[in-house]
């Protein structure tokens, strides 16, 4: 930093000789200080954003595993469009044939990987690989206060669980709406467009029409449900695990229905 210097200049006399004898004052003052010197230092404000990531969990073998990838892709065009996604490398070991390439395969379908877990870094395989730094974040939860000194612990986190509420929307979702609750249900009382998405914590409830995407148990609760009182879903996932219309009973659609998961796997029911 530069130093900081505020300095005078003496007043000066020069005697001049002329046939009157007079004297001439010269003063010059000259000031380094700078006026913002004074200012109090700004307040730096800061948000928490939290996020919803899918994760993707190779299986080996992976060639047959990004077969069946590209079928999934094929029939839910766009799914993963723009959506971050973590990589769980727990079910392969590093001897798994593919595995060096794996990253490469999967950003050429257009996946963004924000995180890879469930390995070593150091595997021969993953050598090459571009290791993603760790994020966090996700959706707005207000203002985030910095400590004022460094001996100031910071407040103990909440449990999410300890005050888990409903969402209700006492409205219909317009396609292109995508409403996210991970903090509990969400209840429409109207109908959700083709084109909109939910993304709830736990269960989701349409009392309409539900002809878009219903995420539910996205914070992991693969217990949560998918109502509608007309169920004409483009997807339909729970903890992960997701079903597109095409497989959806056709004597369903546009019944009033419910979906849950059994055995890792969604099953669609008639609600009598």
């Amino acid at each position: 930093m530069a130093k900081q210097e505020s300095r005078t200049i003496r007043s000066i006399e020069i005697p001049v000789h002329e046939p009157s004898e007079r004297s001439q004052t010269m003063t010059e003052q000259i000031t380094n200080a700078d006026p913002a010197s004074n200012r109090a230092p700004m307040r730096i404000r800061a948000r928490g954003r939290s996020f919803l990531a899918l994760v993707l969990s190779p299986e080996a073998p992976l060639a047959s595993w990004l077969e069946g990838l590209d079928n999934q892709i094929a029939r839910s065009v766009g799914f993963f469009s723009g959506r971050p996604v973590i990589l769980d490398l727990g079910l392969i070991g590093q001897g798994t044939e593919g595995l060096d390439t794996l990253q490469a395969d999967l950003k050429e379908r257009g996946i963004h990987m924000i995180g890879i877990e469930g390995a070593d870094q150091n595997w021969t395989a993953l050598a090459e690989w571009d290791w993603p730094a760790p994020l966090e974040g996700g959706r707005a939860s207000g203002a985030v206060a910095f400590p004022e000194s460094s001996d100031e612990a910071p407040a103990p986190a909440e449990n999410p669980a300890s005050h888990a509420e409903n969402l209700i929307l006492d409205r219909a979702i317009r396609s292109g709406q995508s409403i996210m609750h991970l903090d509990g249900d969400i209840v429409v009382i109207g109908s959700v467009a083709s084109g909109a998405e939910l993304i709830a914590g736990g269960s989701i409830h349409v009392y309409g029409a539900l002809r878009g995407r219903a995420i539910a148990g996205a914070g992991g609760q693969p217990n949560a449900r998918i109502f509608a009182a007309r169920m004409q879903a483009e997807l339909l996932a729970i903890d992960g695990f997701y079903m597109i219309a095409e497989e959806i009973d056709a004597s369903l659609h546009d019944q009033s229905a419910q979906a849950m998961l059994s055995e890792d796997r969604i099953t669609v029911t008639k609600i009598a």
